[in-house]
């Protein structure tokens, strides 16, 4: 199996009603039914997880991680990597905030020999959509958040905290990746490209979600990123340990 595309999720009932089959029909021409779809699913209590079980009964492809608990993006994403079949594995948010487009980006250039693709909202030709006043401060603590993590890194990628990648199944399996919070997607890319692989951005288009609630809390999360940043420089391109 080439693809296995992983999506976490929390309350996100009405979005993947509209994003699988969107999925679906993207890839059914090129892969037929020879790629999934991993929903890990943080014990939502909207039907996330039964909506599910019927878009597999119409689809076939679909296989649902049901969490115990609510634990996070980060560790429903090392959930959904770690089961993945596919050689190449791509990961999204649920929220349609992502163009499923810009998927075929991502595949394009990963197969052009990187390791690891990131879609960027930062990056020349991407776009962030800031409608209202909240999501132009989440926007410019985005992309100023972003370019102080490529200066104090060295690492030329304008976006480090989208959920939105791709990456051989063979190069994550060698990183092991320890963080079960957002950070990592972090932890995946200095982790990446500090053991010398090949990591790239393309860039990919970014809506404000239309329905549902974001899990998101910057003033929360932002010190957690920080502190985090700084310690993956001192551990992987200091010390060059793990």
């Amino acid at each position: 199996m080439e693809l296995s595309v992983i999506i976490p999720t929390y309350n996100e009932k009405k979005n993947v009603g509209i994003l699988i089959p969107r999925i679906e029909q993207l890839f059914y021409k090129r892969y037929r039914n020879d790629f999934e779809i991993i929903v890990v699913d943080d014990k939502s209590p909207d039907g996330t997880a039964e909506s599910i079980i019927k878009l597999n009964n119409a689809y076939g492809n679909i296989r649902l991680i049901t969490k115990k608990k609510k634990e996070g993006i980060g560790s429903a994403l090392k959930e959904g990597y770690s089961n993945a079949r596919g050689s190449l594995i791509l990961s999204t948010d649920a929220d349609l905030s992502f163009d499923v487009r810009d998927m075929l980006r991502l595949l394009t250039a990963i197969k052009k020999g990187r390791d690891l693709v990131v879609g960027s909202r930062h990056r020349a030709g991407g776009f962030y959509e800031k409608p209202n006043i909240k999501t132009k401060i989440k926007g410019f603590i985005s992309k100023y958040g972003n370019m102080m993590t490529r200066i104090l890194t060295n690492i030329d990628i304008n976006d480090f905290s989208a959920n939105f990648r791709i990456i051989r199944r063979n190069v994550w399996k060698k990183l092991k990746v320890a963080d079960n919070a957002n950070s990592i997607l972090l932890e995946m890319i200095l982790k990446a490209k500090y053991k010398g692989y090949k990591v790239a951005e393309v860039p990919v288009m970014f809506i404000d979600r239309k329905y549902g609630k974001s899990k998101l809390s910057l003033i929360k999360e932002m010190p957690k990123f920080l502190m985090r940043l700084v310690y993956y420089i001192i551990k992987y391109r200091i010390l060059k340990l793990g």
